[in-house]
């Protein structure tokens, strides 16, 4: 800023001529109350021009003061300064960078939660004036009417925008950082237990949706992944399927898209029930060719319509829905379809790191946070398991603690310690005493442990 900025008074009087007076008013010398203050600097130049930032409204010079070393800190810092942007013009500028590098589906979630919650809660404030107060509010507002996980996208969403503002050093710091969303509980995974998800696929064995539903309950499949899956991504022979495309709806508009991260591109195994099951979606996708001809899509897809083109998403949902009410289940997800797999790979010993391998996660942390908890039946069974570790310990501790078989008669000692059991000294030592037996054959003290906690330690 090299000095250049200066802090003064002025006023909105005016003179006969209708001239505005400013700094020349006669009142300001006399009243020290009379006018405000304001702030001119000089900022760097853009493109050879000399730009001179003016501001007031100031109603002491302290104030105007604190406000001119705030430009002149921010400044320094290499930080662009326009305080006459909004955090709405802010944010669709975001927008506009993000539609370049993000995939639809989230850049709809980004424009919904830019558009409808927090440009109208403070869309109007001037972006380098937001603080973490604003975020705060922003966020109890939000919480009204919408789940916490709901709340802490949007918050998700407000930082990550801030944090390209630090980047860009458009922003010196991010005031979303620091402010914690609601910590409400995350809804408990319930998925189908192996007997329920029995039933359903029995029901739907002859239903279009039949060999989905086996594929993704087998390989714990997101819907868009499933009817991404192509031919040319299976291998039938070794039981493999590679996730390399998904479908996802743009508003109405059916796209093929890349998995959801660079993990979720992986290959999974199949079952031996999936392999038969695509077997047959394969001879029904032969007669469905012959029929159609020449009008036949051919996308390569594994589910597809009768003609070949992509399945929506949404009917899919809808159709599961409806086949597990007729099959007479309690109303789980399409996605649950993929919980169960967890759950049933959990119960069944698989260790959590196979299981993130097998769900293609990003990180441990999200599979523990989702599949921390057991099922009923799964706790009901390692419960049982523990019992009846603890139940032999138990009958071991007991045996080991039990009198030994012959003379009961109690010896005792100088010291007032019992002699029972001990054998007796050997012909020609007689008034020699051990200093010992062996390790670990001493009598318990109960005030250190138990016998059972000593047979357990």
């Amino acid at each position: 800023m090299d000095g250049r900025g200066r802090v003064y008074r002025r006023c909105s009087c005016r003179d006969e001529t209708g001239r505005q007076l400013g700094q020349g008013c006669p009142r300001l010398a006399t009243d020290g109350k009379h006018g405000t203050w304001y702030f001119a600097v000089d900022m760097p130049t853009e493109l050879g021009k000399r730009r001179t930032m003016r501001r007031g409204g100031f109603t002491t010079k302290s104030a105007a003061t604190r406000a001119l070393a705030d430009v002149a800190n921010r400044t320094a810092q290499g930080v662009r300064v326009d305080d006459r942007e909004t955090v709405a013009a802010f944010l669709e500028r975001w927008l506009q960078v993000k539609a370049g590098e993000s995939k639809a589906t989230t850049l709809r979630s980004y424009r919904a939660h830019v558009e409808k919650v927090i440009v109208p809660a403070i869309g109007h404030l001037p972006i380098e004036r937001l603080r973490a107060e604003h975020v705060e509010q922003l966020l109890v507002d939000a919480a009204a009417g919408r789940g916490p996980q709901t709340v802490r996208r949007i918050h998700a969403t407000l930082r990550s925008a801030l944090t390209y503002g630090v980047r860009t050093r458009r922003l010196p710091y991010n005031v979303a950082s620091n402010v914690t969303p609601p910590n409400g509980t995350r809804p408990e995974v319930q998925p189908w237990s192996a007997g329920e998800l029995a039933t359903f696929l029995r029901h739907v064995e002859t239903d279009r949706l039949g060999p989905l539903s086996e594929v993704v309950a087998a390989c714990g499949l997101r819907r868009g992944e499933a009817l991404g899956l192509r031919w040319c991504d299976l291998d039938l022979t070794n039981r493999t399927a590679r996730i390399r495309q998904t479908v996802v709806d743009v508003g109405g508009r059916l796209q093929f898209d890349t998995p959801k991260t660079r993990s979720s591109e992986a290959t999974v195994s199949l079952t031996e029930r999936a392999v038969h099951a695509l077997a047959q979606v394969r001879l029904g996708q032969e007669i469905d060719r012959a029929s159609w001809r020449d009008g036949y899509e051919d996308h390569d897809l594994v589910f597809a319509r009768d003609n070949g083109a992509p399945l929506r998403p949404e009917y899919v949902t809808r159709r599961f829905v409806a086949l597990s009410k007729a099959a007479g289940l309690r109303q789980v997800r399409l996605h649950d379809l993929r919980h169960g797999a967890a759950s049933l790979m959990l119960g069944a010993g698989v260790p959590m790191a196979i299981v993130l391998k097998m769900l293609r996660h990003s990180s441990i942390g999200i599979t523990v946070d989702t599949y921390g908890h057991l099922s009923e039946e799964t706790a009901r069974t390692a419960s049982d398991a523990i019992g009846a570790l603890l139940d032999a310990a138990f009958d071991q501790a007991a045996k080991t603690s039990a009198d030994p078989v012959g003379d009961h008669t109690a010896t005792t000692g100088t010291h007032g310690v019992s002699m029972a059991g001990v054998e007796k000294p050997a012909e020609g030592t007689k008034g020699k005493v051990g200093r010992g037996g062996p390790r670990g054959d001493r009598t318990h003290n109960p005030r250190i442990k138990s016998p059972l906690l000593c047979q357990l330690s």
